[in-house]
């Protein structure tokens, strides 16, 4: 089984075909990573499902789920699946819920009034079930009448919450048993969550997202991935703004466009993925670990093939 330390995997692209899951898996299992994670993206592939294939054909791997969204199911089917999952593999599973994006919410029809509400009365609820408890409560958005597990974990897996503004994580620091930071989240990005869900790492479990470039010449790998940081900045989300250098990246990228991310100091790409040598992606990791990081996972190139030979690059940092 994994150890304390930090673990390393994939994250299975949504793109990806569902068969795809347990070669992968039993790739990343026989070379000794970590984890591999399963994305659950309206509308692609479901997460529940490719984390009980994956957890069926391996024997050490930890699967995590980045994430549910919170309305999507019901609270008391959501804490069945976890519990069944956990049946399968003891120990082995890593669950995470988050808002999911509102847009996609209401194509369903499922949109909230209030996201970080329901996001949290899910959380507590799931939680309690996963615990055992008999729960009654009726809230918002969760109403549960004297419901209970037959076959809860007999430990529960720590609850993630997939959260990234201030609010979010503190209501994550409050009720859930650790995060999970979405792309790209380097060590600053991590130490500011941190701060905001007043908690520390060890008694909450950080979980980071990624994408890997694993070139022999950083300068090929910067221009790989070039592309990727212009759509990270045209966002702004907190995960870049969080870093100590982001108005001079800004102000780089808006002058001189994808050539200025390019030639960009290599430090700053180290902070912000496992992008160029491999040396460089080692010392992203270990930066990633001394913030308090227990479980990385990295996207690998959406080109299948591409990504089949990712997994030896993610197997070398898992055993660094």
């Amino acid at each position: 089984m994994p150890t304390n330390r930090m673990q390393i995997g994939l994250c299975f692209d949504r793109t990806f075909p569902p068969q795809l899951v347990t070669e992968l898996a039993r790739a990343l299992d026989r070379g000794g990573a970590g984890q591999l994670w399963v994305i659950e993206d309206c509308f692609y592939t479901a997460g529940v499902s490719l984390a009980a294939s994956a957890l069926t054909v391996t024997e050490q791997l930890e699967v995590g789920i980045g994430i549910l969204p919170a309305v999507a199911r019901n609270p008391a089917v959501t804490a069945m699946e976890f519990a069944t999952l956990d049946g399968l593999a003891p120990g082995r599973l890593l669950p995470g819920i988050g808002h999911g994006v509102q847009t996609w919410m209401a194509q369903m029809g499922a949109r909230p009034a209030s996201p970080l509400t329901s996001l949290e009365e899910v959380l507590v609820a799931v939680g309690r079930l996963l615990a055992g408890e008999n729960v009654t409560t009726h809230g918002h958005y969760v109403d549960l009448d004297g419901v209970q597990l037959d076959q809860p974990p007999a430990s529960p897996p720590p609850l993630l919450a997939g959260v990234r503004g201030p609010r979010s994580l503190a209501m994550a620091g409050r009720v859930a048993g650790g995060v999970v930071l979405a792309e790209p989240a380097g060590p600053a990005y991590v130490r500011w969550a941190l701060e905001q869900a007043g908690r520390r790492p060890d008694d909450f479990h950080v979980a980071t997202f990624g994408v890997l470039c694993v070139q022999r010449d950083r300068e090929e790998a910067y221009r790989i991935m070039a592309p990727w940081l212009a759509r990270v900045l045209d966002e702004a989300t907190t995960a870049i703004t969080a870093v100590p250098f982001y108005d001079d990246l800004a102000a780089r990228y808006a002058e001189k466009g994808l050539d200025g991310l390019v030639s960009m100091p290599p430090q700053w790409w180290t902070e912000l993925a496992p992008i160029g040598t491999m040396d460089d992606a080692f010392e992203h990791v270990d930066a990633l670990e001394r913030a308090g990081v227990r479980s990385v996972g990295l996207y690998p190139s959406p080109d299948v093939e591409v990504a089949r030979g990712q997994v030896a690059d993610i197997v070398a940092l898992a055993a660094r």
